[in-house]
């Protein structure tokens, strides 16, 4: 199976804290991609894969006012260090499972979670959602104020699971697990999920 990517994610990148410490994320080897024989695909818009049974989204349209990205991170370019605020090639994988809905699987979803979950009803044209797996970014100081209207646009669009990921940070799994109790799944390393 091919490996798609959006084509950002070859960039240098880093998060520089108000404290001034940096945390630098450098990007995928792509020699050691190629040595491995791992098949690459270059992609910004949605693709299909597996017979046309599993999309992978593509780059996620930002629609909702509350979700601004990371502005705490930076790509290196040409120029030097610049804002990357948006982090483009975050993308998420959708299934529809019949008779249920649409599964979304994220991992951090630096797009806004709420942003991953309309972009795949989108691009499906399916309006139900059966499952969200993943990160939904919603820890720390910058992120934290953005939880209540993140469940409430959660609630509306109503999943039916809901499992959260590491970086959706203690109090907003809380929160998910306190509004939407018969929908909160908790997940941990060896978690199998089976949607059928």
């Amino acid at each position: 199976m091919p490996l798609i990517l959006h084509p950002d994610v070859w960039r240098d990148r880093r998060i520089v804290f108000p404290t001034g410490v940096e945390i630098h994320m450098p990007p995928p080897s792509h020699s050691d991609l190629d040595h491995e024989g791992v098949a690459i695909i270059e992609e910004r818009g949605p693709s299909l894969l597996l017979d046309g049974m599993v999309l992978v989204t593509g780059q996620v349209e930002r629609v909702t006012d509350f979700e601004k990205g990371f502005p705490l991170q930076q790509a290196r370019t040409d120029s030097g260090w610049e804002p990357d605020t948006w982090i483009w090639d975050d993308q998420a994988v959708v299934c529809h499972v019949k008779d249920k809905g649409l599964v979304v699987l994220s991992s951090c979803s630096h797009a806004g979670v709420i942003n991953v979950l309309r972009h795949a009803q989108r691009l499906t044209g399916i309006d139900k959602v059966y499952a969200f797996v993943g990160g939904m970014h919603l820890t720390g100081g910058l992120f934290e104020p953005i939880i209540p209207r993140t469940i409430t646009e959660l609630i509306s669009i109503g999943p039916g699971i809901v499992v959260p990921g590491h970086c959706t940070g203690w109090k907003a799994t809380h929160e998910v697990a306190r509004q939407l109790p018969d929908a909160y799944i908790q997940t941990s390393v060896g978690t199998r999920l089976h949607f059928a």
